[in-house]
This record gives C-alpha cells, sequence and structure tokens, in this order.
C-alpha cells in the first residue's frame, strides 16, 4: 500500500478556481506516474490528467487549457490546478501513483462541486 491523501476540495462558484494536492507516503519518483481522476454521480471515473516522472503530462480533452498537472518532487505531492470551473467538473477527485509493475493505488478521494 502507498497511502495517498488528497486535500484541497470544495465548493466553487462556476468560474473560480481550486488547487487539489495529493500528498504520497514515499518517494514519488519511484512511480511511473502520477494522476488524478474524477467520477461524478452516476458516471465512470475518469481520467483528468497524469504525470509521468519524466514530467509528461497528459489531459482529458474537456479540462485543456483549464487545468494544471504539476508535481513536487522534493515533498512527494502532486498538484492538480483547476481554473475556469465548470459545473460539469463536480465530482469527487481521486488521486492514483502507478509503479513500474503498472500497480495502482488510490487516495480516498475529495469533493468538488462547483455550483452558484
Amino acid at each position: 500500500q502507498v497511502p495517498l491523501v488528497e486535500s484541497g476540495g470544495g465548493l466553487v462558484q462556476p468560474g473560480g478556481s481550486l488547487r487539489l494536492s495529493c500528498a504520497a507516503s514515499r518517494n514519488i519518483l519511484s512511480f511511473r506516474l502520477m494522476a488524478w481522476y474524477r467520477q461524478a454521480p452516476g458516471k465512470q471515473r475518469e481520467l483528468v490528467a497524469s504525470i509521468t516522472t519524466g514530467d509528461t503530462t497528459n489531459y482529458a480533452d474537456s479540462v485543456k487549457g483549464r487545468f494544471t498537472i504539476s508535481k513536487d518532487n522534493a515533498k512527494n505531492t502532486v498538484y492538480l490546478q483547476m481554473n475556469s470551473l465548470k459545473p460539469e467538473d463536480t465530482a469527487v477527485y481521486y488521486c492514483k501513483s502507478q509503479n513500474w509493475a503498472r500497480d495502482d493505488y488510490w487516495g480516498q478521494g475529495t469533493q468538488v462541486t462547483v455550483s452558484s
């Protein structure tokens, strides 16, 4: 197990911003990649953004230009900066780490609600 602890979720108005954090219990450079997923009520969990150990990033089309994934290796923390939030971004956001054996580890999730 690799405990991952997400934080930073909350209620925000449309057009607002939030920054999610995912703190890992060990050196994130030991992982093949880190990623953020989200799951809205009644929908499947979907990839939002990912970042590899070499800092290659990937984004879902729905968040390109609005969300930015980054990491601080010294703090073993991955971030998701979310700008220009829309009501359809409302979901539980999960952090995932994947090791080189392709084993996945998940955090407990943090709720993001975009509403006026």
